[in-house]
């Protein structure tokens, strides 16, 4: 029975082993794929995992370690190599990689005793014997690496081999020796860049400067991102003194690796020998950057402060490579001479640095109020030494040192007087003066516009929701710049530094009818602008499905060259009544506007109104002269010459004005009681107009982009049937609601049956639309 037990044990055991072990060399095949497809973080995934299943599996040591050593990470494929040793201590191959690990990172000792207890296990492994090579040329070893080379070659002659024997001809002086192994080693392989690069080497210091150019060309054209090429061609350049081509070709080298430290080593090295001082300390610090203890780019990067008269950086950069090299001399020595030069430039010639902060001085010239007899002013004075005198107008002005500065304030009498004299002498008897002219100022206050919430031009503010707090922006407008902004004794945010700066605040008004904006400029002009609170859209677009609704009435009557008009003054008062029925947030009147004033209008300061008061719908409305020509619609502006088109507007320059603000809209109606609007401005419907019903969501959500023009080519006359039509629709409109399209079908009925053109309606070309439509949503 024992005996039996003992034997089930067994094969359990035995099976799960053999599960085990199947798990990990799953993995280790997935590893294995991962990392000959170049994925080397994904193998190493891999063969953690397989090692997790099987830790004495010296197989997936070595697989990870060479993952390691493809990533560059040799302390841990050097411990990956060492556990596999563990298990497998006579793996000569093993043996081989743990020695080539040691040698990229410079542990050639370790090194050499590997690789010696590799060739005593297996003297005949030909793979030891070129890494042996490595290892003694890294200890400059180099006899003894030449014989190991010999070796090497009997038992594979390959270019590599070859190669490095060159290195060792060329590290013992003997350049005639190293440029045959050179030419051999290329004869084996002919595209071998590094045998190719050395031979250039020696070409440019045998004085054969366009073979070596040539052999350098050559790599880069099989490899046009391979490094060296670039770095060797470089030399080449700076031999023949062509700096600009040289730093071009390490220039390259910083695009393929930017974090190489070497590459801005010596592009910075190569632009100090160009003189072109200032690029070579933006390369010395970025090497700083990369290898903040690096002496050599200190000291470089001195140099070059030296050379642009940076003398206070050179010093710096000369004690931190004293902090760096304690036992340094030169750096003490030349940190020494820096402070001397330092201390001798600010002796002689470095006069005081006067900076006037108020009131700041243009050009020669500071402004006062015109009736001030007294200026007050501040400043600061830098200087290396100490300021024993400083005067303004004769009069001594006392000083404040401050952080190695030195300040001051002062009341200055200016009664009768139209200069400013301002001395300061230090104690060496450096002097600088400064002369300025006294310009007095307008004395008129600041002017306040409110533009959000929109501010009437009577000064009224709609607001648009029953919040007790809003948030106002505006403008103030001065010749002098602003000192402070108030508003309800709220400190509104500007550029103080702007002249005609916007402002913002955030404004409590609980209880309040009113808000008043106090502003105060430089020389104390005050102003004090009151803004009369209106709630009455408030109400209105919390039930409005349109959502904020603005209309614009352009009433154009009174003319320079064509007929003055009465009718567009009766036309804007008949529509504004009818509108006082229907939910209209804010209207907005313009009479008698020139080209450029329609032009700003519709291109800048309605859109600004539009995105900052969050409209969402909008209905402009043009009443004055229009004309049809050649297919294109114009609206005529009051300053429009006769038979001058490039002096009328034309509407179309109206629909790219609105492009800019259309992402904030859903709807969009421009109706035009003057001409047709032309076919580059309207979209006809291609069928008769949809009944449109408030409640349909879609109607009042979608965008929508329409034009109603009433098709004349002129006003001609006072009295438009189309407005008064439209009028008329909406005072008699029962309803909660009406869409434009019944309006549209009223008004084409009656001005129709009196034999007129019939008006036309649709989509505006360009403007997106999605089918929804505009409402008049009555206040019921």
């Amino acid at each position: 029975m024992k005996k039996r037990i003992f034997l089930l044990t067994t094969m359990m055991v035995l099976t799960v082993v053999c599960v085990f072990g199947q798990n990990g060399k799953k993995f280790y095949k997935a590893g294995t794929e991962f990392a000959d497809s170049k994925k080397y973080e994904d193998a190493l995934i891999q063969f953690t995992s397989a090692l997790a299943i099987e830790p004495s599996n010296s197989k997936y040591y070595i697989a990870r370690g060479k993952a390691f050593e493809m990533l560059l990470k040799y302390e841990d494929a050097y411990t990956d190599y060492e556990k596999g040793i563990v298990f497998e201590p006579k793996n000569v191959d093993l043996l081989i990689n743990l020695g080539a690990v040691c040698n990229k990172m410079g542990k050639y000792d370790e090194a050499l005793k590997i690789l010696n207890r590799a060739s005593g296990i297996d003297k005949r492994n030909g793979a030891i014997y070129p890494e042996k090579v490595i290892t003694l040329m890294g200890m400059e070893k180099y006899d003894p690496a030449l014989k190991v080379a010999d070796t090497a070659l009997l038992f594979k002659e390959n270019e590599k081999i070859l190669y490095d024997r060159g290195q060792i001809y060329v590290k013992l002086n003997n350049d005639v020796l190293a440029k045959k192994e050179f030419e051999k080693s290329l004869s084996k392989e002919k595209t071998y860049a590094p045998s190719r690069l050395s031979l250039a080497d020696l070409l440019l210091r045998a004085g054969d400067q366009g073979g070596a150019l040539g052999q350098c060309n050559m790599v880069i054209q099989l490899n046009d991102r391979y490094t060296d090429a670039y770095l060797m061609r470089s030399k080449i350049y700076v031999a023949n003194l062509d700096f600009p081509k040289a730093i071009d070709d390490i220039s390259k080298n910083i695009l393929i690796a930017p974090t190489k430290p070497e590459f801005y080593q010596t592009r910075g090295l190569y632009y100090q020998q160009f003189n072109q001082h200032t690029n070579a300390i933006n390369d010395f610090s970025k090497l700083i950057s990369l290898q903040p203890d690096n002496v050599d780019a200190y000291f470089a990067r001195a140099r070059s402060y030296e050379e642009t008269m940076s003398f206070e950086k050179a010093a710096a950069d000369y004690k931190k490579v004293t902090t760096l090299s304690e036992f340094d001399m030169r750096a003490q020595k030349l940190l020494k001479d820096a402070q001397t030069r330092l201390f001798e430039i600010n002796r002689e010639t470095a006069a005081p640095e006067i900076a006037i902060l108020s009131p700041v001085p243009v050009m020669d010239t500071v402004a006062l109020k015109g009736d001030s007899k007294s200026l007050q002013i501040s400043g600061k004075i830098k200087d290396k030494s100490i300021i024993k005198s400083f005067k303004i107008n004769n009069e001594t002005v006392p000083l404040v040192a401050n952080n190695g500065e030195y300040e001051f304030l002062t009341n200055v009498d200016v009664e009768g007087i139209n200069k400013l004299l301002i001395s300061a002498i230090d104690d060496y008897d450096n002097e600088k003066l400064l002369n300025y002219n006294l310009k007095r100022t307008e004395i008129d206050p600041p002017k306040v516009a409110i533009v959000a919430p929109y501010a009437s031009d009577d000064g009224q503010v709609y607001l648009d929701n029953s919040s007790n707090t809003i948030f106002v922006e505006g403008r103030v407008t001065d010749v002098s710049k602003v000192k402070s902004i108030f508003i309800e004794g709220v400190t509104a945010s500007y550029a103080v530094n702007d002249l005609n700066p916007s402002f913002t605040a955030s404004i409590d008004v609980t209880n309040k009818n009113k808000i008043t904006v106090i502003a105060e400029d430089f020389y104390g002009n005050r102003s004090e602008t009151e803004f009369r609170l209106n709630r009455d859209a408030a109400a209105l677009n919390t039930s409005n499905p349109m959502g904020k609704t603005w209309v614009v009435f352009i009433n154009n009557s009174n003319y320079q060259t064509f007929a003055s008009l009465a009718g567009p003054v009766k036309d804007v008062n008949l529509m504004t009544r009818a509108l006082g029925n229907y939910q209209i947030s804010n209207i907005i009147t313009k009479e008698d506007m020139t080209k450029e004033a329609m032009e700003k209008f519709f291109s800048i300061e309605l859109r600004d109104l539009v995105k900052t008061n969050q409209v969402k719908s909008l209905l402009i409305w043009y009443a004055g002269h229009g004309k049809f020509i050649n297919d294109v619609g114009y609206w005529i502006p009051v300053d429009a010459k006769r038979d001058d088109e490039f002096t009328y507007f034309n509407i179309s320059g109206l629909r790219a004005s609105m492009e800019t603000y259309m992402n904030y809209l859903t709807h969009a109606l421009v109706i035009t009681d003057a001409c047709e609007s032309g076919p580059s401005f309207y979209q006809a419907m291609r069928s008769d107009l949809k009944d449109r019903n408030c409640s349909d969501w879609q109607a009042t959500q979608f965008k929508s982009s329409q034009v109603f023009s009433s098709a004349g080519y002129e006003l001609a006359v006072d009295d438009s049937q189309f407005t008064r039509t439209f009028a008329n629709a909406l005072s008699n409109n029962p309803k909660a609601c009406i869409p434009i399209e019944e309006i549209v079908i009223a008004v084409s009925t009656a001005v129709g049956g009196n034999n007129q053109q019939k008006p036309k309606f649709g989509k505006i070309t360009g403007l997106k639309d999605e089918d929804g439509t505009f409402f008049f949503i009555s206040k019921q």
